[in-house]
């Protein structure tokens, strides 16, 4: 006798059907059904949901390779010490997505050659060898780095000092890059993962089967067209995030390279637009931080709106930044207060503020600490 079939059973083909959305919308299949209705594609928030990856280990890479050989410092009188190579790269990288959040994944080890010269133009060499640059390391700060050093040039006291230098100011360079590393990974290939309720960031339409056939008819008979919804801003809930920093410099000086225009790109590594007016808009990191200028008083406080050039961020909103600088006998201490922050969104833009902002100035040599 016929059954119907169980709530549960209906229940799972629906999902299963959800999940083969994607695969309906393929050219291959529907030349195999041409007039079966394609089911709807899942909203993003529904696609976000669930688990995604994408390794990016080659990228990551070439990543260190390029980045960490810019790292230059100079010493005492003419020494100066840097990254000349990276000789190894040992491991994994990857970006996940679970539940709408972004998740970085990566366990490497990295060898180095560093070089150096003494005050008397003596060549120094030696290798560095950094473990483990992990998630764990770098952004939960589970533990601390490990440094494993090597000095290649025969002994000097030249030579050692040398070597000293490079021990004490290499770490915190190189540090300053693996945070930056986070940052640029999820920016790079973050969209590849993020399904953005915006249409214009969808993914390319469909091609028709083709430019002069006409078009497949519908199971369905056509409905008539509904009313046009009227169009309503959701209300997007926010936080606020605020980091503090001290740098070895004067406030006007650090007030100077937060927006000179001719300034930024040396902590940035990237192109910059600021006129440094109330009421113009800027730019940051060749157009990833956008916004406009709200008011400017050197050399203490700097307050902006901000937003962030990715698939991520609500299409249209703007945070506020608010930079306070305040000097100190030997040092400035900066305080960044971002308002506005899309919730879900806090970790991600506090990674972006450290890996960016205060990285990008210890990355000079400034110094700073969280």
């Amino acid at each position: 006798m016929y059954e119907e079939p169980s709530s549960k059973f209906q229940l799972s083909c629906v999902c299963d059907i959800r999940e083969l959305a994607s695969d309906f919308h393929s050219p291959w299949f529907l030349s195999l059904f041409p007039s079966m209705s394609v089911p709807a594609p899942l909203p993003s928030s529904t696609a976000n949901w669930h688990w995604k990856n994408k390794n990016v280990t080659r990228w990551g890479k070439e990543w260190f390779e390029s980045e960490l050989t810019t790292i230059n410092i100079a010493g005492k009188g003419s020494q100066v010490v840097s990254i000349s190579s990276v000789t190894d790269f040992d491991g994994d990288v990857e970006l996940g997505q679970r539940k709408s959040k972004l998740i970085t994944i990566f366990d490497c080890k990295v060898v180095c050659e560093w070089a150096g010269t003494t005050e008397d133009g003596t060549e120094v060499k030696g290798t560095v060898t950094i473990p483990e640059v992990s998630h764990e390391i770098v952004v939960d700060r589970l533990s601390d780095y490990v440094y494993n050093w090597t000095l290649t040039t025969p002994s000097s006291p030249a030579v050692d000092s040398v070597f000293a230098l490079a021990k004490s100011r290499l770490p915190s360079a190189l540090e300053s890059k693996f945070s930056e590393f986070v940052v640029v990974l999820v920016d790079t290939h973050g969209k590849d993962l993020t399904v953005s309720a915006d249409p214009s960031r969808s993914a390319t339409p469909l091609a028709s089967s083709g430019s002069g056939s006409a078009p497949a008819k519908s199971a369905v008979p056509a409905a008539a067209p509904a009313p046009k919804p009227v169009e309503k801003k959701s209300k997007i809930n926010t936080t606020k995030i605020n980091l503090e920093s001290t740098f070895m410099a004067a406030a006007d000086d650090l007030f100077s390279l937060l927006t000179d225009q001719n300034r930024i790109p040396t902590w940035t590594r990237a192109p910059a637009v600021s006129a440094a007016k109330a009421d113009t808009e800027y730019s940051l990191f060749g157009g990833g931080v956008k916004g406009k200028y709200v008011s400017l008083t050197a050399p203490s406080e700097i307050v902006q709106t901000w937003a962030l050039a990715s698939p991520s961020w609500p299409t249209g909103h703007f945070a506020t930044l608010t930079t306070s600088l305040k000097q100190g006998s030997d040092s400035t201490t900066v305080t960044f207060e971002l308002d506005g922050v899309p919730t879900g969104m806090s970790e991600e833009i506090k990674h972006n503020l450290e890996g960016y902002y205060i990285q990008g100035f210890k990355s000079i040599g400034l110094g700073s600490s969280l």
